[in-house]
């Protein structure tokens, strides 16, 4: 955990906001079930919630720098020449209409449309191990159509709208930019049937294993015609077919029965000097069956391709582990700067059970004791053991019984000023 914040240490002009940010960390690690501002400042020891709310509101700092420095350290430890970006969104159900993003939308969260905020995210699967490097939120359209809005909730003048899948873009530039080992590109269908994401990643070289819906059309040909992703799956013969693992999942081995169409033709840039295919995999029980369209610089195998549709899982592994260990979905935070902020930390501490798993499994193999009985050491287990060692919650009751008296204090204040403004409101009317 030191490693992981000293790194970005020097993005903090003052002692007072660099300690707090470990502090926040720290937290966001520590075992407290709600992760906000007042539990955070709780577990930190603090009087007060202000030092908290003021690191994300308030103090000087950059969170892309931030941002930056992370994904160095992250390259550092899982950098690999044939590592894999992987996008992918996700939500987080709000009630109000302020937040910034917030509106009723799809999110895959509610598996409908809620009232949501949504963000974009950017996953890297290198050597050892996998976690999330940058982030965007999402604006909809009635938002950036909306300046007054926008100016409320923090979102800088030159900000306009972006499709999710330029915010992966953008993403992506950055990454490559900044000298990412990286070969591939993962994404499910959302971001893969945009035939101008997919020029994108060429543009950079990158080669894509992306999905796409089966309503696909897919050019044959020479691009004289095209024919629907599951049309082509319908006629394809049983010869064509291999059975083949995804990669290893919590049950074993992820087989699937893989068929790879290597005659695709681009859609966009015949000249691009790549080749394209469409890959499509069934399970082996259901039958069900997934597209995805594929580029590579160099002829590739099949193994690799496939090797590369099973990482996109990682992503919602992250997602996972994210929201469920480190707070990612519990920020109660409305403003542009804020949400950045907050999301930053927390992908800090992502990192830091993704290190620490990752250097347990590699310090296992190399002691290579044999068969110990025992899985290797998850990101769950990870945040346990360092709540167990390292982070000393404040047991101090006298700590306990002030901030119990600061809650029910501040609540009752905010309840008093809803009430008044509810009785104002209806002598108005």
């Amino acid at each position: 955990m030191a490693g992981v914040c000293a790194s970005f240490a020097g993005r903090f002009g003052r002692v007072e906001p660099r300690r707090t940010a470990a502090a926040f960390v720290a937290g966001l690690l520590s075992d407290i079930e709600v992760k906000t501002c007042w539990q955070l400042a709780e577990q930190a020891g603090h009087a007060r919630p202000d030092a908290m709310q003021r690191l994300l509101y308030r103090a000087v700092w950059d969170a892309d720098a931030v941002r930056d420095d992370l994904r160095q350290v992250i390259v550092g430890r899982f950098g690999a020449p044939d590592a894999v970006l992987v996008v992918d969104e996700t939500g987080d159900l709000k009630k109000g209409v302020h937040s910034v993003g917030v509106q009723r939308q799809y999110t895959g969260t509610a598996g409908r449309i809620e009232n949501a905020q949504v963000g974009v995210f950017l996953g890297y699967a290198g050597r050892d191990g996998h976690t999330l490097i940058d982030r965007r939120v999402y604006l909809p359209v009635s938002w950036t159509e909306d300046r007054g809005r926008c100016q409320g909730a923090g979102v800088p003048d030159e900000v306009g709208f972006a499709t999710k899948s330029e915010l992966a873009a953008d993403m992506i530039t950055a990454a490559v930019d900044a000298s990412v080992p990286v070969a591939w590109a993962a994404a499910d269908e959302a971001y893969g049937n945009s035939s101008v994401f997919r020029a994108h990643l060429r543009g950079h070289r990158l080669g894509y294993v992306l999905a796409v819906s089966r309503s696909h059309l897919v050019p044959l040909d020479g691009g004289k015609v095209k024919v629907r992703a599951d049309r082509i799956a319908a006629e394809l013969p049983a010869s064509a077919w291999q059975r083949r693992s995804a990669g290893t999942g919590s049950k074993g081995p992820r087989y699937y029965d893989w068929a790879w169409l290597d005659q695709v033709t681009t859609d966009a840039d015949p000249d691009d000097g790549g080749r394209h295919s469409l890959l499509i995999r069934r399970n082996t029980s259901t039958g069900e069956l997934a597209f995805y369209r594929c580029w590579t610089r160099h002829p590739a195998t099949l193994a690799q391709l496939v090797r590369v549709a099973g990482i996109r899982w990682t992503v919602e592994e992250s997602f996972q582990a994210a929201k469920s260990q480190v707070g990612l979905d519990q920020h109660q935070v409305r403003r542009w700067d804020s949400w950045h902020r907050f999301t930053t930390l927390v992908l800090a501490a992502l990192a830091v059970l993704a290190i620490c798993a990752s250097d347990a499994a590699a310090a296992r193999d190399i002691d290579n004791s044999g068969d110990t009985g025992l899985i290797k050491l998850t990101v769950n287990e990870v945040r346990r053991l360092i709540n167990t060692f390292i982070i000393r919650p404040i047991s101090d009751l006298a700590h306990r019984l002030h901030w119990s008296r600061w809650r029910r204090g501040h609540q009752a204040r905010a309840r008093r000023s809803h009430y008044t403004r509810r009785l104002n409101l209806e002598l108005q009317s």
